[in-house]
């Protein structure tokens, strides 16, 4: 018998599924994340108008158990009422396509099919002092398990770039195939098990974006992309959605120093994610509904989850978790890597068994692989320690110290 994807209602009636989920998808569940004790937790007025916006599709049995290289388990404390997962570390994959249709077509173009060109894993501590973004890149040589598919069909394993990995799952293109195919060749890399996944689409990130009054950005030169629509003037500036996502996902450019490496591109989406957590931390969204419902909207209608992530009850127990968290603790890394003799592809290096080690045991990543210099260590981290502005203008603030 043919078992058809269960599409569940979250909070109302189930809407169509969305089935253009982006390579930004990262930035908009990094921005949920880095709210954490603002506006989530009090936002129980806009919960119904957020639950409805959200697409929910149960993929779970098409998921395999992670593997487990190691022998011992975290111990984990008393459950908190207000968080389902209270005292457990929590790992979310954030994934995006270049399925395209509606306005998202308008934005970057027709064509078949289903590519995975951004995927990053989330990773709360179980204490919920830190917030570990890993991206990983497309083109990493990885082994990709068999895909189950809701009809009841198995796809052969193989072994490729690891973007294949989503395309091979999206044959039928139901998201929710995607992504589980994707989770089991994270979880068979890694030793990770992925506790909820999520995709996007690229009018969503434009409406967190510009939800947020646009995100400040330091260019360092003239880009000018016709390609991705973007002509942009050295210096600090407020992007807005739009040249957001063109920054994102821009590969090419007749003016800048762009490569049209895709680990270039990782390194651009970090600064981008970067400047969105600190616009959204430093925002007073606990005391302006109308702002707070914009955002959370603006996020969710952007959404492909799994049901237990698309309830806003649970994002307001883990939300409230986070409510003390450093800001400097949230914090973005490239799994370690190295080019391929023809460098064309790159490939996964033993320091990265270290960095999957870690996050397995939920310790802090001591040491991280940098997007633009491969296997190169960076101790201090690609996070920058300057303190969020607290100024009640805090896109001017984060203006003037790009200027300084």
């Amino acid at each position: 018998m043919t078992q058809e994807p269960e599409h569940v209602p979250v909070g109302g009636p189930t809407h169509a599924r969305r089935s253009s989920p982006s390579r930004v998808l990262t930035w908009a569940v990094s921005a949920v994340a880095a709210l954490a004790g603002f506006g989530l937790v009090y936002a129980n007025t806009v919960l119904g108008q957020v639950d409805e916006a959200f697409t929910a599709i149960k993929n779970d049995d098409l998921i395999s158990a992670a593997p487990n290289p190691d022998s011992s388990t975290s111990e984990t404390g008393d459950p908190d009422p207000a968080d389902a997962n209270s005292g457990e570390a929590i790992n979310i994959l954030l994934m995006g396509s270049d399925v395209r249709s509606g306005k998202n077509a308008n934005i970057g173009g027709y064509f078949a099919g289903m590519r995975n060109d951004t995927t990053i894993i989330m990773h709360i501590s179980a204490d919920r002092s830190r917030v570990d973004l890993v991206s990983i890149p497309r083109d990493a040589q990885v082994d990709v398990p068999k895909c189950k598919l809701f009809n009841g069909k198995t796809l052969p394993a193989e072994s490729g770039d690891f973007n294949i990995a989503f395309s091979k799952g999206g044959v039928n293109g139901d998201p929710g195939e995607a992504a589980a195919c994707v989770i089991n060749t994270v979880q068979k890399m890694s030793g990770l098990t992925i506790d909820h996944w999520a995709v996007v689409d690229f009018a969503g990130f434009e409406d967190m974006i510009d939800a947020i009054g646009g995100v400040p950005m330091c260019i360092p030169q003239k880009v000018v992309s016709k390609k991705a629509r973007l002509n942009l003037e050295a210096g600090p500036q407020v992007l807005n959605g739009k040249q957001a996502l063109a920054l994102a996902r821009m590969r090419t450019a007749e003016v800048g120093d762009v490569s049209g490496s895709d680990l270039q591109r990782i390194g651009r989406q970090h600064d981008i994610l970067k400047q969105v957590s600190r616009v959204v931390l430093s925002k007073n969204l606990l005391t302006d509904a109308g702002e707070l419902t914009l955002f959370l909207k603006a996020v969710a209608s952007s959404l492909t989850m799994n049901p237990e992530l698309a309830d806003s009850k649970y994002l307001l127990g883990l939300a409230f978790s986070l409510r003390s968290i450093d800001p400097n603790a949230i914090k973005f890394h490239t799994v370690p890597w190295k080019y391929t003799e023809d460098f064309l592809n790159v490939t996964l290096t033993k320091n990265a068994d270290i960095m999957w080690a870690q996050l397995r045991k939920d310790k802090p990543l001591t040491k991280v692989g940098d997007s633009s210099a491969g296997d190169a260590w960076d101790e201090a981290n690609e996070t920058s320690s300057a303190p969020v502005p607290t100024s009640t203008d805090v896109t001017e603030a984060l203006l003037d110290e790009c200027a300084a």
